[in-house]
């Protein structure tokens, strides 16, 4: 890229403060083009810095501003690289940075460099003396025999060294004279049981390559390097082993340094291996649930650096820090990180070095104003650039605005701005960050709670004792916590009913910490809480239990359009593609899981969606984890016994799931079937005969959705509807199944394959399979025992799982299974290959098997007791009784059935399943 010359691209000027000073430069290099002469001089009227070095650099400046500054400063760069000898390679560094200093204030003053520009070409400078700092010296210690199995060559990448640049120079981001912060690691995997002799050498390392920036010489100092942000600084070396800094950021580490290693790069040395500790730092940094803890941690940590730095005074120009006083630099990052902090480890796309990146990146994914993030990156930079100036003056690593008038009249002139206006305009983007930040920062007051009955005190002054409680911080945040949730209790359609609910809700959570600082960030949560709790005991317990699924609601699209199958498996497979473990992966599914499970519930419970939508989506779901979570166990199978032998296998959805409707509370059935295509045994570490190679593969899978983890499980597994039940082996094969379903199987086998359906695995054997289903169902319609033998198995199953309530929808004459049984053998006799309860119904009609009154009749009940079984599965897994459901519960049943009240619902039922069940007796009893 060309970039045009200096002088073409100058657009400001300081106003000179110092006249006498200003003309004397301006004499000195009156043969320069008068604006770039111009520019020299009223800078030189505001820093006694920059003019001397300007009397020193005179020569190569004139040269250096005769052309584009980005061609001189990559001249400054390489000038040091390659020179020999620990004291000429210093030399070479102070003469660098005096040239880069002195290039990047005269490109920062006159408006040629915008601020990344100008921190990055200081950053550029300070990664060069690190590494250049590294080499040499770790090169010196190869030399003298003192790194255990290193060799000549070996310093080129630090002989598994590195240095972590941290803060702002991580970023690329740093200030005109600021320090830079390094945490200094080795690879101790490298060395083995010589890792000590080598951490002797690395320390030594790290000690003259810190003095080789920081120790000010005639030629004046690099950087000064600071070593305090490494792991228990007070009591560890200036070099450590990877291993022994992970295990104290496993243990101990802090949010101040989960903030600190957003910014963290590799600068120096090892490069590959200071990316791979970071990645293994990622979930120590990046937590895996919404952490908005992090905002009371970063509030606590910003007033203690107020009243260390005795800064809590009222806000003035004179004497005002603009990095840590109020409104000032640190705000704003403070504010950024520890939002990102709080979402991302959901979402990579948040973890940005930068500050105005990091903003930017919070505004793309919601979790600021566009607007907001706009204006704190403007006001972000109008700070740094006063920064710049307090530290161009003399050189300086301060923040702090002058004390003086005098002093504060010099910096306004630095900016190019008349005093009055500086004043005004600081105090107002002072202010103006203030109100945007602290908002954000400051936890509220508690408020005054409603009066309590003797009852709800009693429930209330219990929680105290919830592990949810243990800890100070918790019973802090929730103090201010409890009114705002008792209030919102008392507009519940039963307040007392709602507190039991919330009551379980608290003593059912294991921490609190985490959740209630969600809530406090994020009121609309309460409202969630309390309407589930008022309505949904159950979904209440299985949340306290699951309390990470609410970062869903925060952290996503909560309430967009359901996204299909499709879309969920690509979820789930990413939350397991983000994990190396095989175990961790499938924590991950579960997690991912249950915030999408969660979300149908309260989309249900909500009314967003009705009973059949929330069906369909609990099935996409289900198919889309096995989907996902099948070829992952089968990489894992396959890493220890073997690829598939043959063509492969299926997974088949069978019942509720094959039929693609399920309820909160439903379990999944599954049959396995594989085609070996005439191969006997896996070929792999550690062989299996097929048979055994399948039956185990299943078992896996089977444990992979059932096992009960820290994340809890996904679902529970079903596989009785295999061919011989319980008796027969767990995976079938192809050749196998056919045999059975043709010779040997059941009528109520094939009513069960009216619903099965392949939900993964290898396409040819799920076309193969389904291409059979189709086959068979015409073939078996055609029986003479079909009704009557689905007359015995309804006979059976009424008297094996009878009503059980008044509200019953599932068991029971005319209910949802003697229904779907109904469908299943119309299905059957008119060998359609629909799946769906409906779909069936008409096949049957389609067919002469059902008349036209007789399918409205079944369909009519159908649908009243799904929306019934769909609704009270979400509030509760026991006996359905009017009487026994609270107020809220039943206000959303009636809702759901569409009646007024208990009364007309129990009527309704009882009319509408007399019907179906003298329409299915009809049909049914017509057997041969």
């Amino acid at each position: 890229m060309t970039h045009a010359p200096f002088a073409a691209r100058l657009n400001r000027s300081p106003i000179a403060f110092d006249r006498e000073a200003a003309a004397d430069v301006g004499r000195s290099f009156a043969d320069l083009p008068p604006e770039v002469a111009g520019l020299l001089a009223a800078t030189a009227g505001c820093s006694p810095y920059l003019k001397g070095l300007m009397g020193r650099e005179a020569e190569w400046l004139r040269g250096a501003l005769a052309g584009a500054p980005e061609a001189a400063m990559e001249a400054v760069l390489a000038a040091p690289v390659g020179v020999e000898g620990a004291e000429a390679l210093g030399e070479a560094l102070r003469v660098a940075k005096r040239r880069a200093a002195l290039l990047a204030a005269l490109c920062d003053v006159g408006g040629v460099w915008r601020l990344e520009e100008v921190t990055g070409a200081l950053t550029r400078l300070a990664d060069l003396g690190v590494d250049l700092g590294i080499r040499w010296f770790v090169g010196e210690e190869i030399r003298r025999g003192k790194l255990p199995g290193a060799v000549a060559g070996d310093e080129a990448t630090g002989a598994g060294m590195v240095a972590l640049a941290m803060g702002k120079m991580g970023a690329g981001e740093l200030n005109y004279s600021s320090d830079i912060d390094l945490v200094c690691l080795f690879d101790e995997t490298r060395y083995g049981d010589q890792a000590g002799e080598a951490r002797a050498a690395f320390i030594r390392v790290t000690r003259k390559m810190a003095a080789l920036l920081s120790d000010l010489t005639a030629g004046g100092y690099v950087f000064r390097t600071d070593l305090r942000l490494r792991p228990d600084a007070a009591v560890t070396p200036v070099c450590l082993s990877m291993a022994a800094a992970e295990s104290y950021y496993e243990s101990v580490g802090r949010t101040w340094e989960r903030a600190a290693y957003i910014k963290a790069r590799p600068c120096g040395g090892d490069l590959a291996a200071g990316e791979r500790f970071l990645k293994v730092l990622v979930p120590f940094v990046w937590r895996k649930h919404l952490d908005f803890a992090a905002i009371q941690d970063a509030h606590d940590m910003r007033l203690r650096i107020r009243e260390h730095r005795q800064l809590n005074r009222p806000l003035t120009v004179e004497g005002h820090n603009m990095k840590l006083g109020q409104g000032g630099i640190r705000e704003i990052e403070f504010f950024t990180q520890t939002r990102q902090l709080i979402a991302g480890g959901r979402d990579a796309d948040l973890r940005d070095r930068t500050t105005v990146g990091g903003l930017a990146a919070l505004a793309a994914k919601g979790w600021i104003p566009g607007d907001v993030a706009e204006e704190l990156t403007a006001l972000y930079r109008a700070h740094r650039e006063v920064e710049h100036r307090l530290q161009m003056v003399n050189d300086a690593q301060t923040h702090d605005m002058p004390v003086t008038a005098e002093g504060v009249a010099r910096i306004a002139a630095f900016c190019g701005e008349e005093e009055g206006a500086f004043r005004a305009g600081l105090l107002d983007r002072l202010a103006r960050v203030d109100r945007l930040t602290e908002g954000f920062f400051a936890p509220g007051q508690a408020e005054e709670g409603p009066e309590l009955s003797d009852h709800a005190r009693g429930i209330v002054e219990g929680w105290s004792h919830y592990p949810a409680l243990r800890s100070e911080r918790a019973q802090a945040i929730f103090r201010r916590l409890r009114p705002v949730l008792l209030k919102r209790l008392m507009r519940a359609a039963n307040a007392d009913e709602a507190l039991v609910a919330l009551d379980g809700f608290l003593a059912g959570l294991p921490a609190g910490v985490q959740l209630f600082s969600l809530f406090e960030a994020n009121p609309a949560l309460i409202d969630l809480i309390i309407d589930i709790a008022g309505t949904s005991p159950a979904l209440a317990r299985y949340l306290s239990r699951n309390a990470g699924v609410l970062d869903g609601v925060i952290g996503g699209s909560f309430f967009a359009p359901w996204p299909g199958v499709g879309p969920l498996v690509q979820a789930v497979a990413k939350g397991m593609e983000a994990e190396g473990d095989y175990e961790k992966k499938l924590g991950a599914a579960r997690r991912v899981m249950k915030e999408w499970h969660f979300r149908v519930g309260v989309h249900h419970l909500r009314g967003l969606v009705d009973a059949f939508e929330a069906a369909k989506h609990y099935a996409d779901l289900a198919e889309a984890v096995i989907a996902a979570l099948w070829p992952v166990v089968c990489a894992e199978f396959a890493r220890k016994h073997g690829p598939l032998p043959g063509k492969g296998a299926v997974v088949l959805g069978m019942g509720s799931l094959g039929a693609a409707r399920l309820n909160a509370g439903s379990d999944l059935d599954l049959i396995v079937i594989y085609d070996a295509e005439g191969v006997e045994a896996s070929e792999g570490p550690r062989p299996l005969a097929t048979r055994a190679y399948y039956a185990r593969l299943t078992q896996a899978f089977v444990t992979a959705l059932t096992a009960q983890m820290p994340e809890g499980r996904l679902y529970e597994v079903d596989m009785r509807l295999r061919p011989s039940g319980r008796q027969g082996p767990v995976a079938t094969s192809f050749q196998s199944f056919t045999s059975y379903q043709e010779g040997e199987a059941w009528t109520w086998e094939h009513l069960a394959l009216t619903r099965a359906r392949p939900l993964a695995g290898a396409a040819e054997v799920m076309a193969a399979v389904e291409a059979f289903r189709r086959h068979l169902l015409v073939e078996k319609g055609q029986g003479p025992k079909v009704r009557s033998d689905v007359a015995e198995m309804r006979a059976r199953l009424q008297a094996a799982k009878p009503a059980r309530g008044l509200w019953e929808a599932k068991n029971g004459p005319g209910r949802l299974m003697d229904i779907e049984l109904m469908a299943q053998m119309a299905a059957l006799l008119a060998g359609s290959p629909a799946r769906g309860v409906e779909r069936q119904i008409e096949a049957g009609r389609k067919g002469g098997i059902v008349s036209d009154s007789d399918a409205r009749v079944l369909l009519d009940a159908y649908r009243l007791l799904w929306r019934l079984q769909a609704g009270t599965r979400l509030i509760t897994d026991g006996v359905v009784e009017p009487g026994s459901l609270g107020e809220g519960a039943c206000a959303f049943v009636l809702r759901e059935t569409g009646e007024a009240g208990a009364e007309a619902l129990s009527e309704r039922l009882e009319a509408v399943t007399g019907l179906a069940e003298a329409v299915i007796a009809a049909h049914v009893g017509q057997g041969a």
